[in-house]
């Protein structure tokens, strides 16, 4: 079965929810409308209650570039996705496409966890592969990244996504805000939403390493 479709049939057992995105069918007879989680309400009313009207996917990459204050969103799993539109598409190939340009590759791998298939990379094995100026990276302490994770990741720095990784094979994560998150930003069950799910860390994480390290070594070095 395509992504596709079984993205279809997720929506068609319940599923509306994907980060900041509603997920709705048949609205004012197109078969997938998708808007801002906040906007949802104005979907159903004549005109779609003066939201801007997008169709088809294309738009998809623009609007999730920026956030209402015009900031750019330097990952996609930020919380900050800005309101007033709404995108019609006219099948569940372009909702896909859609939907991985809002949030790249996460109903991909949110499929492949559910099919036991998932491939997640630890935190050293992420640095250990960076080269050039990152590769600097690798010489954080566990305890600086562990504390890394708390100061970036999680809905409390505009992170959306559930960390999947480890520091090592050996090592979790400390409890914390960050690791506990599930991936969806909302009250919604788990029956309700797909989650955005993070199975390697981020760019943006690996630059933090690579700062936080030289913290480190600076403040190991003798003082003139």
């Amino acid at each position: 079965m395509s992504s596709a479709s079984q993205l279809k049939k997720l929506l068609q057992n319940g599923i509306h929810r994907i980060g900041q995105l509603e997920l709705q069918t048949n609205v004012h007879g197109f078969q997938y409308v998708i808007c801002h989680f906040l906007d949802c309400e104005n979907t159903v009313q004549p005109d779609f209650g003066g939201l801007i009207v997008h169709h088809g996917p294309a738009d998809a990459r623009d609007l999730s570039t920026y956030s209402e204050d015009g900031t750019y969103r330097f990952t996609k799993g930020q919380t900050n996705l800005k309101q007033g539109w709404v995108m019609t598409l006219a099948n569940e190939n372009d909702l896909l496409l859609a939907l991985d340009q809002f949030y790249p590759a996460c109903v991909g791998l949110f499929l492949a966890q559910q099919g036991g298939i998932l491939e997640i990379e630890s935190l050293r094995e992420k640095l250990n592969r960076q080269t050039g100026m990152y590769r600097f990276a690798r010489s954080i302490s566990d305890a600086g990244a562990q504390a890394l994770i708390q100061q970036v990741c999680g809905p409390a720095h505009q992170c959306a996504k559930k960390i999947l990784w480890q520091i090592d094979d050996a090592t979790p994560l400390d409890d914390s805000e960050a690791s506990r998150f599930n991936g969806i930003p909302s009250s919604l069950s788990e029956m309700e939403a797909i989650p955005l799910l993070c199975r390697e860390a981020c760019n943006h994480f690996v630059a933090e390493c690579r700062k936080a390290a030289k913290a480190e070594f600076d403040a190991k070095a003798p003082q003139a």
